[in-house]
């Protein structure tokens, strides 16, 4: 288990770090969905990507083991693409283009 402050700080290292999209994505959206569990982030995802164009694209942060699971599924039961998925320890950030 890591130190309190040790987390926090990782948490503000991927968030800053995911600010900047990959080359050539507008980022039309960021859902912080950090420290929610199961089903919020998804519930959330839901929500926010109603919210956005057809191809545009929505960034989320989480901090839920689950959404490795749950956001590919999402993606693929309503027809959006996962452009990436980055995660570093258990900070994880999701580039969805909404189809």
């Amino acid at each position: 288990m890591q130190p309190p402050g040790q987390a926090q700080d990782l948490g503000q290292q991927i968030t800053a770090a995911a600010k900047s999209a990959p080359q050539g994505w507008e980022v039309a959206h960021t859902l912080d969905a950090c420290g929610l569990l199961c089903p919020e982030p998804v519930m959330l995802l839901h929500r926010h990507v109603a919210q956005i164009r057809s191809g545009q694209v929505l960034r989320m942060l989480a901090t839920d083991p689950s959404t490795r699971r749950d956001v590919p599924r999402f993606c693929t039961f309503l027809g959006h693409q996962l452009l990436k998925h980055e995660e570093q320890q258990e900070h994880y950030c999701y580039y969805i283009r909404k189809g």
